[in-house]
């Protein structure tokens, strides 16, 4: 990442919300779309109305196409595929879903296993494979049970284009970087059309690219706990930044949260830290390497930061401390001041 980007990504904060106003300010065109179970504001700068309006609409196709296809329980592509594994038989899923999966091998394999996309199972068990999560935790049994079988992406085989499995405990969930990947996918669709000055924002995750006319774009940071903002920050050139956090999916069961983010190690919540954001080139590592930082936790979340090669993360821990990286920390302007902040170097090379 260039010094002139390096500026953009303390955008690395926490869940961001994009800060415009509800009526886009002169040379905007911003719309709405709903895809992925969450809001995607658009916004387009110089753009003439009627190319926005087809851009858009573009945009919204390939965003419905995305979500039948990689739904994680409704059927589509991947839930044949879930079936066909369960059954010990081999499928050929669209030619996106096989990409989606060499990715899910790949980030697994970068995170040690804390990034584990074959864990649908247990996120049905936890009732996070639903429109509304919950209401209770399950059986330990259950996820004793699902411990046991251990399954992995890694477990996947592609033959020209089939997916097969000889473990029928893989159950296929996406929900992890599928985001990312079909945030930088709309971007690259607008780019082809000649549009250079946008921000696609997928319910606070987002790319975006150009500037506002003359000056950034300016968004807003919202807090770890899910109210209020953090920070703003004005925005240029070219960044993708992602965000986990313990506020986005859980339910409450005994006065006890329990969140979405799942440990693969325990078959439990990941606890202790309340978000992670991760900025990088790829949009999609930048989607999962914020779940894997997540699950790792304050112990070791920095050797799998270097693991995944992303050097661009700030941390916020159940105590309120925030970890930055140090290339954030002369970055970041904080509205409401952490209770405390380290500044955490990732020079070290990666483990061999």
């Amino acid at each position: 990442m260039s010094r002139r980007h390096l500026r953009l990504v303390a955008v690395a904060l926490a869940t961001l919300l994009f800060a415009a106003c509800d009526s886009a300010p002169p040379g905007v065109y911003r719309e709405q779309l709903f895809a992925f179970g969450t809001l995607v504001d658009i916004s387009l700068y110089g753009v003439e109305p009627q190319a926005a309006r087809q851009a858009v609409a573009a945009v919204d196709a390939l965003f419905q196409q995305q979500n039948r296809d990689w739904h994680a329980w409704q059927r589509g592509e991947l839930d044949s595929l879930n079936q066909a594994i369960a059954a010990g038989k081999s499928f050929r899923p669209d030619a996106s879903v096989v990409q989606l999966v060499r990715l899910g091998q790949r980030f697994e394999r970068l995170s040690h296993g804390l990034f584990n996309p074959a864990i649908g199972h247990l996120l049905k068990l936890w009732g996070f494979q639903k429109d509304e999560p919950g209401p209770e935790p399950p059986d330990p049994a259950a996820v004793k049970h699902w411990l046991r079988a251990a399954p992995s992406t890694l477990q996947l085989q592609i033959d020209e284009g089939r997916i097969s499995s000889s473990n029928p405990a893989v159950k296929l969930d996406f929900g992890g970087f599928a985001k990312g990947y079909s945030v930088a996918s709309a971007v690259e669709l607008l780019s082809r059309r000649g549009i250079h000055n946008l921000i696609v924002n997928a319910g606070g995750d987002l790319c975006l690219r150009g500037r506002h006319g003359d000056r950034p774009w300016r968004i807003g940071i919202r807090a770890p706990d899910g109210n209020g903002v953090l920070a703003s920050l004005d925005l240029e050139g070219a960044a993708c930044v992602f965000t986990s956090g313990d506020y986005e999916r859980y339910f409450v069961y005994q006065g006890k949260r329990y969140a979405h983010i799942l440990d693969p190690r325990t078959g439990e919540p990941a606890r202790g830290v309340h978000s992670v954001t991760v900025v990088a080139d790829d949009a999609a590592l930048a989607d999962a390497a914020a779940t894997a930082l997540f699950v790792a936790g304050v112990p070791d979340w920095r050797q799998i930061a270097r693991d995944m090669s992303v050097r661009e993360v700030l941390l916020m821990d159940a105590a309120g401390v925030a970890h930055v990286t140090a290339t954030l920390k002369p970055l970041v302007h904080f509205q409401h001041p952490p209770a405390a902040i380290e500044t955490v170097q990732l020079d070290n090379p990666p483990r061999p």
